[in-house]
């Protein structure tokens, strides 16, 4: 079978690791530890305690991966490859692991093989096996019984073939799976993350060694020094970081799944937040790929016939050069528009011929955009058509100045209407096949299509209506301070029709060979100003990707062929089409569009974006509620002999409530009204901006304040201390998540009251005398509200207009 994409060995793998290996979270281990202490000195209801929190967290845990795990596989079910196949007469296009064996396999170019299968019949086919054989040319395949391999590509050309092995029994499957453990790197946060967590975890060692011996010299009982250097360890370790990158990532790809955009790695849905260019094809993308012939033109008479009109009699002979220089079975749009025409007014007529043997091909090339087929007619000779650019025809046809100038005057006529024109040749003198001088003399084709002599017959306008939502969806990127550029094979007159349409900015068209002819710094210097490219070559695409980086931006860019894989890898962020792409595009991706809309494709941008702020608001809040725990259980270590106020056990239930608030309620969060008018998140931003710290430090630092005032409450023991300073927390958590969440959603107001719940819950006599806390009066109730919410109001003056993100680039 093909290769497994990287999301599903990634959920292979996150799943066993939440199976496996959960309970040996840095959280768990610290309260194992604390629960071993207890025992060794004979506190065992308090070990006993720590266990049960132990459990409880564990099981967070479990659901939390769970979820992560169940998101992946649903990816991965979404980005398994797939296969079109010839069963029981009747073609299917089905997951590449439905493939039977005895199935008519269809090899199209980009390809990936699905099976081990005996060649039936090929055109000009040629395979890239480096996946198996580590050959890197492609190989050619003519013969009927050569062997086509699981795995390879298809790099050229078209054929069927009859499968004979399917999943291990193939070559490939005997390789084994080291194929398919592909481990996709670590993502820019997740980098970020594990520097954060790998200095905090130092500093908490330290800190934690050093309480260790000041507290166990202070007081000479060294178990409860350990105890309250194991609660510091577990106040300063951000074990919640990674878990909820991990998580949103996962959701977050599963949310883009479900408005259509597979994410095939968890860095797609990190970057989307930093584009700032959208480089897109027109066709399809911008438009509904849906081609009709609009006008047809006859040369050099200059006959017009529009749609809706009978199609007379001289207009048969261009569609019937027009059919014959498609292929039979085509993929592209145009070619089908052509075939649809000709079988709607030619059917029963002389002009079409499906039984005339094909002689040659000669394909597009990228110095001579047409495409030319060689035939027998059936009476001995042969009959070329060619069709392509109008330029290009024209210099097929070696047409003088003013003929030429003529025949482009009435493409540009055809192409200021927004449609794609398509010149239309026929081979001289018949070509004949037998008895007669070919063009190259002696028995040789020539191997060049400039070897034939050709004339103009005529010139075919194509429509593909814009897409409705395409001026909107443009504008919304617009005002994210996204620029729009599209990308496009037509003739640079299309392209501006086009562009206008959608709501392009104005500005110059740059050509494909006028991009070939500027230097890379002049490129990059003058590529900000251009919002449309024509007559661009797949393989042009990678310079453009080039010059826009060099420029300074964050590049999405799409495709869908296997010339424009170089450019999708090397993009920020490269987006395949799912309809009509070939499966090198997709592998080559980070996104792949199921429905090949630019809708999707903006909408997943605004995801994107959502998953990346709320990211940042949990992140916030874990910095913020982390502050006041640490700096209680430092207390010990600045005065040494004070009592330690927070033990391992309220640690852990205060855990209870930073992980559901973290993972649930900010990664459910809708997007801010505002989100899609900020300009882009520079890729080069830190994790904790510094309107994130600013925020989160005057939120946490206020906290502290009242949780010290409390701490030092006069005439109150060390049990009440411990009781204000432990109900203080609990609210303030409930209390930030409400800062830090969007106060008009219904999930923010149930994470805020979390805390509140749990508060209520460890009055209970005997939650309360476990957790050694001492009750309450009502005036110390009273306290402890009136300090919560005095802490809540100063958290959120000190707080109001920090922004939780560091603002990016300014929009145009």
């Amino acid at each position: 079978m093909p290769p497994a994409p990287p999301i599903a060995a990634a959920g292979a793998s996150t799943a066993h690791r939440g199976a496996g290996l959960g309970w040996l979270e840095p959280t768990n281990v610290l309260l194992l530890a604390c629960a071993l202490i207890y025992g060794l000195i004979g506190e065992w209801v308090d070990g006993a305690i720590l266990l049960v929190f132990v459990l409880g967290i564990s099981l967070l845990d479990a659901v939390q991966q769970r979820r992560s795990s169940r998101a992946l596989a649903e990816l991965a079910r979404l980005s398994a490859p797939r296969a079109h196949v010839r069963r029981d007469g009747r073609e299917l296009d089905l997951p590449a692991e439905q493939v039977r064996v005895g199935d008519r396999l269809r090899l199209e170019e980009g390809d990936r093989v699905a099976a081990d299968a005996s060649l039936v019949e090929a055109v000009g086919l040629w395979l890239d096996e480096s996946l198996l054989t580590g050959e890197s040319l492609p190989v050619a395949r003519s013969s009927p019984g050569e062997r086509i391999l699981a795995g390879s590509l298809v790099a050229g050309g078209r054929g069927w073939a009859e499968v004979v092995a399917v999943a291990d029994a193939t070559e490939l499957g005997r390789l084994g799976s080291s194929l398919a453990t592909v481990q996709p790197p670590p993502t820019r946060l997740q980098r970020q993350t594990r520097r954060l967590t790998a200095r905090l975890t130092v500093l908490a060692l330290g800190l934690c060694a050093v309480l260790a011996v000041v507290q166990g010299a202070s007081s000479g009982s060294w178990p409860q020094a350990l105890l309250a250097a194991l609660a510091l360890a577990l106040a300063l370790l951000p074990n919640e970081i990674p878990v909820v990158l991990a998580l949103f990532l996962a959701l977050g790809a599963l949310r883009l799944a479900r408005i259509g955009v597979l994410a095939r790695w968890p860095a797609a849905v990190e970057s989307l937040g930093s584009a700032t260019v959208l480089a897109v094809d027109k066709t399809g993308t911008l438009t509904e790929n849906r081609m009709g012939v609009h006008q047809l033109l006859t040369w050099p008479q200059q006959q017009v016939w529009r749609a809706g009109e009978v199609l007379r009699e001289p207009f048969h002979p261009l569609v019937e050069l027009a059919v014959l220089a498609s292929r039979g079975d085509p993929v592209d749009a145009m070619e089908r528009a052509i075939q649809r025409l000709a079988g709607e007014a030619l059917a029963g007529t002389e002009h079409l011929h499906p039984d005339w043997p094909l002689e040659r091909e000669y394909p597009l090339q990228s110095d001579l955009l047409v495409f030319s087929r060689l035939w027998q007619d059936g009476q001995g000779g042969l009959r070329l058509a060619a069709k392509g650019a109008p330029e290009a025809i024209a210099d097929l046809c070696h047409l003088e100045a003013g003929p030429a100038a003529a025949l482009l005057a009435a493409a540009d006529g055809l192409a200021r209407q927004g449609l794609r024109v398509l010149a239309v040749a026929r081979g001289l003198d018949g070509v004949p096949l037998h008895g007669g001088e070919r063009p190259a003399g002696g028995d040789a084709l020539p191997d060049h299509v400039h070897g034939y002599l050709f004339e103009p017959v005529g010139l075919v306008g194509l429509a593909d209506p814009l897409r409705s939502d395409v001026p909107a969806a443009i504008a919304t990127a617009q005002a994210a301070g996204v620029r729009v550029v599209m990308i496009t094979g037509d003739s640079p007159v299309t392209a501006r029709s086009i562009a206008d349409q959608a709501g392009l900015p104005p500005g110059p068209v740059l050509s494909g060979p006028e991009l070939e002819a500027l230097t890379p710094g002049a490129l990059a210097r003058s590529i900000r100003e251009v919002p449309v490219f024509a007559r661009v070559m797949p393989r042009q695409k990678l310079q453009l990707v080039r010059a826009l980086q060099a420029a300074g931006e964050v590049v999405a860019m799409t495709g869908d062929g296997v010339n424009d894989a170089p450019a999708l890898k090397a993009a920020d962020i490269g987006v395949a089409m799912g309809r009509r792409g070939t499966a090198v595009a997709r592998e080559a991706a980070d996104l792949v569009l199921l429905r090949d809309t630019f809708g999707d494709l903006v909408a997943a941008l605004e995801l994107g974006r959502r998953v990346e702020a709320n990211l940042h608001r949990a992140l916030g809040y874990t910095l913020a509620i982390h502050l006041p725990i640490a700096g209680l259980s430092l207390l010990p270590l600045l005065l040494p002999g004070h009592p330690l106020l927070l033990l391992p056990v309220h640690i852990a239930l205060l855990h209870l409530v930073i992980d559901p608030a973290c993972t649930v309620v900010f990664e459910a969060l809708p997007a801010a009204p505002g989100l899609m008018r900020q300009p882009p998140r520079p890729p080069e931003a830190p994790l904790f901006g510094t309107g994130t710290w600013r925020r989160s430090l005057a939120q946490g630092a206020v906290l502290l304040a009242a949780a010290l005032v409390l701490a030092f409450w006069p005439e109150s023991s060390v049990e009440t201390h411990r009781s204000l300073v432990f109900s203080l927390l609990l609210l303030g958590g409930g209390g930030l998540v409400w800062l830090n969440g969007d106060r008009r959603s219904p999930i923010t107001a149930a994470g805020a009251g979390l805390g509140l719940g749990l508060w209520l819950l460890v009055t209970v006599p005997w939650i309360r005398q476990g957790l050694s806390l001492a009750p309450l009066l009502p005036g110390q109730v009273v306290t402890v509200l009136c300090s919560s919410l005095l802490a809540l109001g100063l958290a959120g003056v000190f707080s109001a207009g920090v922004p939780i993100q560091r603002p990016g680039r300014p929009c145009p």
